[in-house]
């Protein structure tokens, strides 16, 4: 099978050809239908990802597909079913095999394209708006990167969970999309005044920094008394600079929030989670924003998408 591999961090990754063995004992083998990319696959390239496994590896964390084959001890699945998996690796492949439990049922109405790139994504913005900043329905919301592949989800999301969302991008294009996916204000990111149309609106009640500096400093000064920054990505460049005595005084808690180590410690609300998002996702609810469907062998041009965030969604890669 063929396979978008990382050989060595000083190296581009390549599209190679590897063998593919049976599946062990709790593994589910999987012709992978759609590889969804993220901005993690492109610090992996380099080694610069938190969880970035040892070379040689296949880039894409998370895939969807059918089972091909089942492993020893492995029960509720079946050969021929369609699965949605967040594999932290070997996405970006015609084939792989993968841990049961990592496996989830896609419901009848739902894509594989669609079931790819709902995991990570939405996962992210729903845990961190639902679990860890209990965002409440009439809270105001702000968003930066908010065009991005997990910004516009926290738009989404967030006007589900009747938030009023203020969504920060560059560009009015960009702008637009997030309009469309349910914000109530648009400020563009190149604004030399983020800081006051955030407070003119009212200030901010939950911050969803995916970028960093230097929109955090201004959505952190617009935030209002007793209010939550979630600190979802550094996508800007730079990180944040804390300022933990103005958070005293205003009473403002930063968290910190990444999705997939929940796998590892406490995996019980990720998957109820997942299990909230792909039954909105059958009714309808929502609909995960995929701006580029590209063949696997046009991974390099997929991940610069993701480099230089000209996409305005997801980036899908379709073996």
């Amino acid at each position: 099978m063929r396979a978008c591999r990382v050989t060595a961090f000083d190296q581009p990754p390549q599209l190679a050809d590897t063998a593919l063995a049976p599946p062990a004992a709790g593994e589910i083998q999987v012709a992978i239908r759609a590889g969804a990319l993220n901005f993690a696959d492109t610090l992996m390239c380099t080694g610069r990802y938190q969880d970035t496994p040892e070379p040689p590896f296949t880039l894409g964390l998370e895939l969807s597909g059918k089972i091909i084959e089942i492993g020893e001890g492995v029960t509720g699945f079946q050969a021929g079913q369609r699965v949605a998996i967040y594999s932290g690796q070997g996405g970006l492949a015609e084939a792989g095999n993968f841990p049961a439990d990592r496996c989830i049922p896609i419901p009848e109405g739902l894509g594989y394209a669609e079931a790819a790139a709902l995991q990570i994504a939405y996962g992210t913005s729903h845990m961190a708006l639902d679990y860890k900043a209990r965002l409440q329905p009439g809270e105001r919301l702000v968003v930066t990167g908010a065009a991005g592949g997990v910004g516009l989800t926290a738009v989404e999301i967030g006007k589900l969970m009747g938030a009023e969302v203020i969504a920060i991008a560059r560009g009015a294009d960009k702008l637009a999309i997030a309009k469309a996916a349910g914000a109530d204000h648009l400020i563009d990111a190149d604004s030399p005044d983020i800081r006051e149309q955030i407070k003119a609106l009212g200030g901010a009640d939950v911050v969803y920094d995916a970028v960093g500096e230097p929109l955090y400093e201004a959505c952190f000064r617009a935030t209002n008394p007793d209010g939550r920054i979630l600190l979802i990505g550094f996508a800007g460049g730079d990180l944040p600079k804390m300022k933990p005595n103005h958070m005293l005084v205003k009473n403002i808690t930063a968290i910190g929030f990444y999705w997939g180590a929940y796998l590892n410690f406490n995996p019980a609300p990720l998957r109820a989670s997942l299990a909230t998002l792909f039954d909105w996702a059958a009714e309808g609810r929502i609909k995960p924003h995929i701006s580029h469907r590209l063949p696997l062998d046009q991974f390099a041009e997929a991940l610069e998408l993701i480099r230089s965030r000209q996409a305005t969604g997801k980036v899908v890669l379709e073996p």
